[in-house]
């Protein structure tokens, strides 16, 4: 065990037990407490009878002994019995007990000593106060140690070995983010190597990602490398409704690496706090403006924390006060992408070390059908395919499962209970055909992975396609491709159903073609009319921290022109579907009596149906083969009625 290991060991017993012993001495007092009050009666000890019993008793010549004590009478029967009573004021009793012999004594009546006055009269006042002291206390504890409530305390947690020790062998698909960060951990682990020859580590290193791509295991594997504390608190911790408290905790959780150091000090979502000065009310002087600027001065300031390294995450850099990035603070930003197909092999990898695996998984496989996922997602991925395994009463994780999660995380759970009408059911097997349709035969199109009209989360069905290999640019082609796509389902409903059958099926299509036809001609310059301009703002912060992609300010006649390619676009994109769909219409016919049959169709069987093969699934559960295309079904088949909402073609 090294020094480090031992610095973390928390000290004295466990806060659990230590409450419980806290409750304990409580319940101990107030039973303490009840039992001297009751000391008098629990003294004066045996069987109280009634003073006409007792001169009965005496009369009987039963009674053996008496003590008198003020009113109460106490005594021994002649069988050895204890009795207590009281007297009625009767001057005649002690005549009546000499002539009967009974012996007696008169006792002074007893009462408690001072000692015991006092105590009495302070001990509900002492538990009164013990019991504030630990309600206080407890409440310090939940916001934070020590402080008026705590309010001005670090509320960074120190994550020790015992809570899961992560290390580069943990991280997978970042490999230039890992190769970036190796400095810090060699300075971590040796400081003097660089001393000597005049270098000075980065004091803060930026991890910059999109959700879930790994930033903050990046950098609690940076600490397990190292094998130094690691501090960790969200940037939303430091900002309360109280003037002056963020100041305060950021001057706290300096104080508190300081005795650890080196130490690492992670700040999770830093735009929290680190936003533009400048951007809010209050003149410059709100509390998150006063945070900000005390981390700063801590971070470089006249005050030097040597061996605190501070790493931050965010998923916004554009929003950040450039006082953080300059050099001596967040001098060094790492990018920590989503991973390429390399690295979504690595990372399902080591996510399937805890899960057992069939013989036919493989990581590429599943790989290669998840482009733009990222680590988070993948190991949402991996943990579904185990939970369906459960779910089935397996022992293994096979492939199936994983193609089954990887559909639900995609396209959602199926609906399998959800009632549609045999014309609803129509509609939708054409509408989803049309996509299919059209992306066969647009040559930049993604190829198709799966087609189906069961109702998967918000949509009634669905057309999945994945690209081959991952895409780092968007081409022109493909931009007009996918907008052929998008039309496809509307056109084959107007093919088949009329014009006055057209449903509101297609609004997400249309939604998707016309915010892409815009950024073509606002953002992308592919408009040859409008030419290789900007006309959508880039996005920035606004005066109350709202920030989107908002039009430029440009003339009228600028803007109709705008609104005219738009159309153009999109039009043009439609009239495609539209020939494709007219020239292709008997394979349109056969696809959607396939959906109709099977519900699900993968992209080959597809393929397969479109080439005039046919789909033969005779030897599993299914009905029987389906024709092939260019056979025409019924006319009693095809749909009559209109449907509500068929599902987007997914592109």
């Amino acid at each position: 065990m090294n020094d480090n290991d031992k610095q973390q060991q928390p000290d004295g017993p466990n806060p659990w037990m230590k409450s419980l012993m806290v409750w304990v001495g409580i319940l101990a007092a107030l039973a303490l407490f009840v039992t001297m009050f009751d000391t008098r009666s629990s003294a004066q000890a045996g069987d109280q009878i009634g003073y006409s019993d007792f001169l009965n008793k005496v009369e009987e010549g039963s009674v053996a002994r008496v003590d008198i004590a003020g009113d109460t009478i106490t005594g021994t029967l002649t069988n050895d019995q204890r009795f207590r009573t009281y007297a009625a004021n009767d001057p005649q009793l002690i005549s009546r007990l000499q002539e009967k012999g009974v012996r007696f004594a008169a006792k002074p009546e007893e009462g408690p000593s001072i000692w015991m006055v006092l105590l009495y009269q302070s001990l509900p006042f002492l538990l009164f106060l013990g019991i504030a002291f630990f309600v206080l206390r407890q409440m310090q504890k939940s916001s934070g140690a020590g402080g008026a409530m705590g309010f001005g305390k670090s509320r960074a947690k120190l994550l020790t070995q015992k809570e899961g020790k992560v290390t580069f062998d943990d991280v997978a698909g970042i490999d230039e983010a890992r190769e970036e960060l190796q400095e810090i951990v060699e300075f971590l682990k040796d400081p003097s190597k660089f001393a000597r020859l005049g270098g000075k580590i980065p004091k803060g290193a930026l991890l910059v990602g999109s959700p879930g791509t790994g930033k903050t295991l990046l950098a609690r594997a940076i600490a397990g490398e190292a094998g130094v504390p690691f501090f960790t608190i969200s940037g939303s911790d430091f900002v309360e409704m109280f003037v002056g408290v963020g100041a305060s905790r950021v001057r706290d959780m300096f104080e508190q690496a300081k005795k650890s150091a080196p130490c690492i000090v992670f700040i999770d979502e830093i735009d929290a706090v680190g936003r533009h000065r400048g951007a809010g009310l209050g003149n410059g002087n709100d509390e998150r403006e006063q945070t900000l600027n005390q981390l700063l001065v801590e971070m470089d300031g006249f005050d030097t924390n040597e061996g605190i390294i501070i790493i931050a995450a965010t998923n916004r850099p554009d929003v950040l006060d450039p006082a953080l990035l300059r050099p001596g603070r967040f001098d060094r930003q790492v990018v920590v992408p989503r991973p390429d197909i390399e690295g979504r092999v690595k990372i399902i990898q080591v996510h399937m070390k805890k899960v057992p695996l069939a013989l036919d998984v493989d990581a590429r496989t599943i790989a290669r059908g998840t482009p733009g996922f990222s680590g988070a997602d993948l190991a949402n991925l991996v943990n579904e395919a185990a939970l369906l395994a459960a779910r089935k009463g397996k022992r293994l994780v096979a492939m199936s499962e994983f193609e089954e999660a990887k559909d639900k995380v995609m396209m959602g759970s199926e609906r399998k209970s959800m009632v549609m009408t045999d014309d609803e059911k129509r509609m939708t097997a054409y509408h989803e055909a049309g996509h299919a349709i059209v992306a066969l035969h647009e040559p930049a199109s993604d190829p198709i992975h799966k087609a189906t009209i069961i109702p998967r989360g918000r949509a009634l069905g669905l057309v999945m396609r994945l690209p081959e290999r991952d895409n780092y640019s968007y081409h022109r082609d493909k931009m007009y491709a996918n907008l052929s796509v998008s039309m496809g389902g509307r056109v084959a409903e107007e093919i088949i159903f009329g014009y006055d059958k057209v449903s509101s099926g297609a609004s997400s299509d249309i939604e998707y073609a016309t915010g892409l036809a815009r950024d073509m001609v606002t953002r992308w310059g592919l408009s040859d009319e409008l030419g290789p301009l900007q006309y959508a703002e880039a996005e920035s912060e606004t005066f109350l921290g709202y920030s989107a992609n908002r039009p430029m300010r440009v003339s009228a006649d600028t803007a109709k022109l705008i609104d005219a390619e738009i159309k153009k676009i999109v039009v043009g994109s439609y009239d495609r579907a539209k020939q494709l769909l007219t020239d292709h219409v008997d394979q349109l016919h056969s696809l959607a009596a396939a959906l109709l049959e099977y519900e699900t169709l993968s992209g080959d069987e597809i393929k397969k149906l479109i080439a005039g093969e046919g789909i033969d699934r005779t030897s599993g559960d299914a009905a029987a083969p389906v024709p092939a295309a260019g056979s025409s079904i019924p006319k009693t088949k095809r749909p009559k009625g209109p449907f509500g909402n068929p599902a987007p073609q997914g592109a």
